[in-house]
């Protein structure tokens, strides 16, 4: 590969990063815009938050989290 050729493949590649990484900033943007419609409806964003999190996970992965929380929870008497 020419030094040329690997410049302009290299400029190529991160001329897409950049524009990803924009794409990236602009979802951001608009997923902050969600939340602020939630909570000016009267949800609170940050539970909001804390569920999109849990429908991310696996459901044994969820479950095993749940149960050592409240395992903790009991432990410090919090349950």
């Amino acid at each position: 590969m020419s030094e040329n050729v690997a410049a302009d493949e290299l400029r190529l590649l991160i001329e897409r990063i950049e524009r990803l990484e924009e794409e990236k900033k602009g979802i951001a943007d608009d997923i902050r815009d969600v939340y602020s419609e939630a909570k000016a409806r009267g949800y609170d964003a940050k539970i909001m938050r804390q569920i999109v999190r849990l429908r991310k996970m696996e459901a044994h992965d969820r479950q095993e989290m749940e149960a050592i929380l409240d395992t903790y929870k009991a432990a410090l008497g919090l349950a």
